[in-house]
């Protein structure tokens, strides 16, 4: 589809599953050149909730390995805006004590969130702490946070699809699409 509409808003197609696929792709043989290289450590996958599960089904499926994932989730936005106030819905339950956790996480603006949540666990003894996005917008990041893997560079605008969501709404679509106005 060319265009979709949700809610209030209108969008097109901004990038086509083909092109997020590559993306993953590459992403995950990052990934695995790192794993390769650490010494005896534990690594954990954390997916973070709700928008980073397409992500994070396909990488793992990409890295066909057996590595422990679970699940987290996070919010600091209304709308189509962040509100700079994170809210911690569901925590990490497993052990993070000594363990290499990669953060997985359909994109990064602001990088508050992320910047927040890497110190805590940090905190909370994890050994070392990666973050992985599947987008990354610069031009938009307010605090000094460099992801470690990102799938794709984009600019400031809003997008949906592929667990990326406006109210909700858009997150089972393949592809994503930016607002149309």
């Amino acid at each position: 589809m060319d265009k979709i509409q949700l809610k209030d808003k209108k969008f097109k197609l901004f990038i086509p599953q083909e092109s997020i696929a590559k993306a993953v792709a590459q992403v995950a043989r990052q990934i695995e050149q790192d794993i390769k290289q650490q010494e005896n450590r534990e690594v954990l996958f954390v997916c973070i909730l709700n928008g980073a599960f397409m992500f994070a089904s396909e990488l793992m499926s990409e890295l066909n390995e057996s590595y422990e994932i679970t699940f987290a989730r996070y919010s600091s936005y209304a709308g189509t805006n962040s509100t700079g106030v994170l809210h911690e819905i569901m925590p990490i339950k497993e052990n993070i004590q000594g363990k290499t956790l990669i953060l997985l996480e359909d994109i990064i603006d602001t990088g508050f969130t992320m910047k927040h949540v890497i110190a805590k666990l940090k905190e909370q003894g994890a050994a070392e702490v990666k973050l992985a996005t599947m987008l990354f917008k610069p031009e938009s990041l307010r605090c000094d946070l460099k992801p470690d893997y990102v799938g794709m560079q984009i600019p400031p605008a809003f997008i949906v699809g592929h667990g990326l969501d406006y109210d909700g709404l858009g997150r089972a679509y393949r592809d994503i699409y930016v607002i149309d106005e």
